[in-house]
């Protein structure tokens, strides 16, 4: 049987977003019947890594934007990115949520949803005020009228097929304007970092990446670590200080689920040599590690760097 293998230049492995855009056309494409045994790999692409693709058909480079641009355009309201603006969700609200979710997943109606439910948050911990603790992606909840899941639902509805290739192939030229994930290190706005006042600056993006990276967070799961405690897949740390995600890149062709599984996997969060030869007999080529960091009510991701 024929395949297809793509690279996607764009898609750098030292960026989170990057990585984030790359795990979601993987999983995308895993989702859908014709492409559902697809593999993913990471190729030098001069100081940085790029995502390649392993497609079970004949297929071509257009097909394949368009394959990911109709899925991703489904998530357009979405009930589990509808059921509020933002992650600061009522322990009751979300469990009706999760219940829905979880009854479609059985139903085969809408499998997809329990995964999504499950990315954002756990009903089992909740603070003082019977919110639930939810995913350590979340980087705004309404100041600045920046809402995370409302966002969400505006780049799956507006997100266009041209903007998907471009986060795709290339070259991101961030003129795009928001909605943004804050995902991407050129979202840290601070005015010692610019030329010019923040505020008198219109954010510009690239909205087809933000959409793709969406799509990942499925990977991420959120679960309980004690009665008080959440953890997200990934991360490391809890505090406005010393919080950090890090991801693999790696050389082997990866199924979805071995990748769900490489992105667990305890050695990541290590830094000694018993771990770093762990992850290269498991095909890891390198590791990234970022900071998520808390600038007033928002949160952004430093530049990643190799671990």
């Amino acid at each position: 049987m024929s395949t297809t293998e793509l690279t996607l230049p764009a898609l750098q492995g030292s960026s989170l977003l990057g990585f984030l855009g790359a795990l979601g056309a993987f999983r995308t494409l895993a989702t859908l019947p014709e492409t559902r045994e697809v593999r993913l790999r990471w190729v030098p692409a001069g100081g940085s890594y790029c995502p390649a693709l392993r497609l079970p058909i004949p297929v071509e480079r257009d097909s394949v934007v368009e394959r990911l641009h109709t899925a991703l355009r489904q998530h357009a309201d979405h009930y589990v990115i509808t059921v509020d603006k933002d992650l600061k969700i009522p322990r009751a609200n979300f469990r009706k949520l999760a219940t829905r979710a979880a009854e479609d997943f059985l139903k085969h109606t809408d499998p997809a949803a329990a995964n999504m439910v499950a990315a954002f948050g756990c009903d089992a911990v909740c603070n003082d005020e019977g919110i639930i603790e939810d995913t350590a992606f979340r980087t705004m909840s309404g100041a600045g009228h920046q809402h995370f899941l409302e966002f969400m639902n505006v780049l799956a509805t507006e997100t266009t097929v041209d903007q998907v290739r471009e986060a795709l192939f290339g070259p991101w030229r961030y003129r795009d304007s928001s909605p943004t994930m804050r995902w991407d290190a050129e979202d840290d706005r601070r005015y010692a970092l610019r030329w010019d006042e923040p505020s008198k600056d219109p954010v510009r993006t690239v909205r087809g990446a933000n959409l793709l990276a969406i799509a990942a967070l499925p990977v991420f799961n959120v679960v309980p670590i004690s009665s008080t405690n959440v953890a997200t897949a990934g991360f490391s740390g809890r505090g406005s200080r010393d919080t950090f995600v890090t991801w693999p890149v790696w050389s082997a062709w990866l199924s979805l689920d071995v990748t769900c599984s490489l992105i667990n996997h305890t050695a990541l969060q290590l830094r000694n040599e018993a771990s770093s030869a762990e992850l290269k007999a498991f095909g890891v080529s390198a590791a990234y590690r970022s900071q998520r960091i808390t600038l007033g009510k928002f949160r952004n991701f430093t530049p990643g760097a190799p671990v």
